[in-house]
């Protein structure tokens, strides 16, 4: 892909000697006096050079070995680009005695990269706090002259933690970046968000590291930025803004929307200022501080309303509907999909529109109205698929997967997910696979195949690591612990269930917690732990009544009456199990019918009311062999064959 590729890729691969004059050309009075510096430095001096784009520092570097004045000078360049570097100097030695030095040369090391473990934020880079602590030591070890190029905010940052280094220097040189440099870097950093979200983590850092030099020209140390350069930096800081949300940084994120805000004030009611409030509601949304993301929404959505601007509206109608989606909602949010949906019919935009279709899509399948959710789901593939966008597509093949699940279509399901996979797979995008991978686990997990399950959750769990996606390793924890239950490894349940559980209070995701609740109570159960199972259970229960979730209280009440069955308590047991079971009959929920019906024909027979066992176990074993569920089908058959006659 175009955005991976590094801008000093590019001037590699041209002549750097024909970049050499223009870059000479601007810079010819600052390049004059670092030709005196390098001339008459002797022994251990430091010079820094601030140059803030790789490609230039190349052709810098390039311009130095070749002027004719530097014959009896060798340039040795020393690459520190390791993020976690701490030890300059004990680098430095490592490479000097493999240096073969020149006869009647002196030499003089250009260091580069250090800019990776100095950083952009943060209090004292353990790389400059040594570089400040041991700078004596330069003196004995390493007797040649320095040149460090560093960007503008490097430097800053060097000034600020490593004083007393800094106060060692014998020569400070500004380079200016050739117009060629910057607008190659904008080019770079106009990608759209949805790009930004598919990098992988190091090009997102090489992302951010590109929009860090590109600010410093238009915002250097010091400098107020005016007129043009003011625009150029809001939008910057903006872009930063979006490529930290990408890693899952909301707070870092939100410094530079906020400063994008404050010039976007500059220029209120513009597009920019409404695009800057959706993203700082993102960053909220991030932290499930939906409330907040609303109010920036709205704002952003006035804004859009009174420019008369209908992109922009549709932009925070999206949001808005997705925010409310987040809080089960779902009335609010379809209200916002629809509103998005008519503008979009009445400026023409039927791209668009598959978003939205999709989105009411995922609203339909939280009611569990799984056949209007397929319709929508359909309807974007529809237009996905007319307009040619196939990565978008993949995301509704894995939307119209889950619906298939729901409705205990396997192998649709299955087909589906495979679908979205390849075109993940076929575009990089290694972070939409980790939801594939884990939903073809649960697909896996349905056919009893748990090994299987357990290679699919794993490889979702490892990708967010990878991605720093803390909050999405919840579901593949959860998932793993269930994977473990079914195979009787109960204490490794637990630890999966109970690292889930934290990363869902971390990110005070109350709703989600039920789920985790349940589950360890169920491991709390089999492993004969009663009473911790109930008050799991209940705990659970709260969450789901609190949020307005009937349909999974269902599955909680279940629960609640195995614990007291387990206990002796049959008539608890029976309330809870027939208040499960009429939530069931609600929502037309056949099959969980049919494990109800079974646990009721259990809780008979240990009554020894068999003629009520048999009844329920018959109306279980028929709903089994209507969804040809033979596992669960072969284990009715054998209840009903042990009861008496």
């Amino acid at each position: 892909m175009n955005s991976s590729r590094k801008p000093s890729n590019l001037h590699l691969q041209r002549n750097l000697s024909s970049e050499i004059g223009p870059f000479i050309a601007l810079n010819q009075q600052v390049f004059g006096e670092l030709l005196t510096f390098v001339d008459f430095a002797e022994k251990f001096t430091i010079g820094f050079v601030e140059i803030n784009f790789t490609p230039d520092a190349e052709i810098l570097v390039e311009a130095l070995k070749t002027n004719p004045d530097c014959q009896e000078i060798q340039f040795v360049t020393m690459n520190f680009s390791d993020a976690n570097l701490r030890f300059i100097k004990d680098e430095i030695l490592k490479i000097l005695p493999t240096i073969e030095i020149e006869s009647n040369k002196k030499l003089v090391l250009i260091v580069q990269g250090l800019e990776k473990s100095i950083g952009v934020y943060g209090d004292y880079p353990p790389v400059l706090q040594d570089l400040n602590f041991v700078r004596d030591a330069y003196k004995r070890t390493v007797p040649h002259p320095i040149l460090f190029i560093l960007p503008d905010y490097a430097l800053t940052r060097l000034a600020k933690f490593a004083p007393d280094f800094w106060a060692w220097q014998s020569g400070m040189f500004r380079f200016q970046t050739p117009q060629v440099t910057k607008d190659y870097a904008i080019n770079e950093t106009q990608n759209t968000e949805r790009i930004v979200n598919r990098l992988e983590p190091p090009e997102k850092q090489e992302r951010i590291d590109l929009l860090h030099r590109l600010l410093m020209e238009y915002k250097p140390t010091g400098h107020h930025p005016t007129g043009e350069n003011l625009r150029n930096c809001s939008n910057i800081l903006h872009q930063l803004g979006v490529a930290y949300l990408s890693k899952n940084e909301p707070i870092k994120a939100r410094e530079y929307l906020e400063e994008a805000k404050k010039i976007a004030n500059e220029f209120q009611y513009s597009t920019f200022h409404a695009e800057v409030l959706n993203t700082l509601g993102d960053s909220y949304r991030q932290e499930r501080q939906f409330d907040t993301a609303i109010t920036y929404y709205q704002k952003s959505l006035s804004i859009s309303q009174q420019l008369q601007n209908p992109r922009g509206e549709i932009a925070a109608l999206f949001k808005l509907g997705n925010a409310y989606r987040d809080l089960r909602q779902f009335t609010q949010a379809t209200t916002f999909y629809q509103q998005r949906l008519e503008i979009e019919q009445q400026i023409g935009d039927r791209y668009s529109s598959a978003s939205t279709y999709h989105q009411l899509g995922t609203v339909a399948q939280n009611l569990r109205e799984f056949e209007e959710a397929r319709h929508c789901y359909q309807q974007a593939l529809t237009i996905r698929i007319e307009f040619g966008d196939h990565y978008s597509s993949g995301g509704t093949y894995y939307q119209l997967g889950r619906v298939a699940q729901n409705l205990r279509e396997f192998e649709e399901a299955r087909r589906n997910y495979q679908q979205a996979l390849a075109i993940d797979i076929e575009f990089g995008d290694r972070h939409s696979s980790a939801s594939t991978y884990h939903w073809l686990g649960n697909v896996a997990f349905e056919y009893r195949e748990f090994e299987e399950a357990r290679r699919n959750y794993q490889q979702a769990l490892e990708i967010w690591i990878e991605y720093q996606d803390r909050y999405n390793q919840n579901y593949s924890y959860h998932q793993l612990g269930m994977v473990a239950e079914e195979l009787r490894e109960f204490e490794e349940a637990r630890r999966n269930y109970q690292q889930a559980l934290a990363i869902k209070i971390e990110f005070g995701d109350r709703y989600s917690q039920a789920s985790t609740y349940h589950n360890l109570g169920i491991v709390d159960q089999k492993l004969g732990e009663f009473e911790q199972a109930r008050r799991n259970y209940q705990q659970a229960l709260v969450i789901k009544i609190e949020f307005g979730d009937r349909y999974s209280q269902a599955r909680t009440y279940h629960n609640l009456g195995s614990v007291a069955q387990d206990l002796g308590e049959f008539e608890e047991a029976r309330r809870n199990y027939q208040q499960a079971l009429a939530i069931y009959i609600e929502f037309s929920d056949r099959y969980s019918q049919a494990i109800t019906y079974h646990a009721l024909g259990t809780l008979a027979e240990a009554e020894e009311n068999y003629a009520e066992a048999r009844v329920n176990l018959q109306t279980a074993l028929e709903i089994y062999v209507e969804y040809k569920d033979e596992y669960w089908g072969a284990i009715t058959r054998e209840a009903l064959e042990r009861l008496p006659e």
